[in-house]
């Protein structure tokens, strides 16, 4: 369709054919941000709009996004515990970084061996992968340091020997797609997103009354008032940081499956 066409009316009868899909609110929200803003793209050599819109969100009928309603699936210990039982290799090994260290997916897929100090107690996020490609990570905020508790460190030590590059690659050294780490998450009978995992940690460290100043830097959220920035230097304590990491631990038992991990990624090899 032109964008000339694009029109209020138009926009309505695309929300409402996403309502009638069972989409969420802010899932249209979203994707009706997406028209709005390719409508305003086109501009003339001055800069200004071609197709100037006046959007009218109560015509259209635009869904109010209401936070406390919106679908935020998580999983359980019991839902982990499944999910570490049905997978192998670089699957086992992902899924077990996202709930420890509760990475975003980009973020995970962009960790290499140099990711990592020579322990694996320490880890560097400083890339994303978005569709492949590999970029900065999604704010300022994110570029951080993340403690991470020694039966992780330990799974992450055994893993990382003799690799380079990005740890969850394809053959030829590229980071696997989301497609396939979604296929092995939904063959173990869990159906959530990758975000679940991340939710997941967040739980665990409320649970152990991290203190926010420490939660925000592990999650890489960004400081919520001038009194947090104030106190931003105790992240720089990394002795304190040590001793709340091991005390929080995982919120899940890794340590019956060290040790296992290479045997698989050996089998997978030999299969390939």
């Amino acid at each position: 369709m032109a964008l000339s066409e694009v029109s209020n009316g138009v926009l309505k009868e695309l929300i409402a054919t996403m309502s009638e899909g069972g989409l969420a609110p802010k899932t249209i929200v979203n994707y009706s941000q997406v028209v709005k803003m390719v409508v305003a793209s086109a501009v003339d050599k001055d800069g200004e709009q071609i197709y100037s819109r006046k959007w009218n969100h109560d015509f259209c009928e635009l869904p109010i996004v209401q936070k406390e309603k919106q679908y935020r699936p998580t999983i359980t210990e019991p839902n982990l515990n499944q999910i570490l039982a049905g997978t192998k290799g670089r699957y086992f090994v992902m899924f077990a970084l996202l709930a420890g260290a509760g990475l975003r997916i980009g973020e995970a897929l962009a960790v290499k061996d140099t990711s990592f100090s020579p322990d694996c107690r320490m880890l560097y996020v400083r890339r994303s992968i978005w569709h492949g490609t590999e970029q900065e990570p999604k704010t300022p905020s994110a570029v951080r340091e993340i403690d991470v508790p020694e039966p992780l460190a330990a799974l992450m030590r055994e893993w990382i020997a003799g690799k380079s590059g990005y740890l969850f690659a394809t053959k030829n050294g590229s980071p696997i797609s989301q497609r396939n780490l979604h296929r092995a998450l939904h063959g173990t009978g869990i159906k959530v997103g990758f975000h679940a995992f991340r939710r997941f940690r967040t739980e665990t460290l409320r649970r152990a009354r991290v203190p926010g100043d420490l939660e925000r830097l592990w999650l890489g959220h960004t400081q919520k008032t001038v009194t947090d920035l104030y106190a931003s230097g105790v992240q720089n304590d990394r002795e304190w940081r040590r001793e709340w990491c091991e005390r929080v631990g995982l919120g899940f038992n890794l340590m019956g499956y060290i040790g296992l991990q290479k045997q698989e990624e050996l089998h997978f090899a030999k299969a390939a």
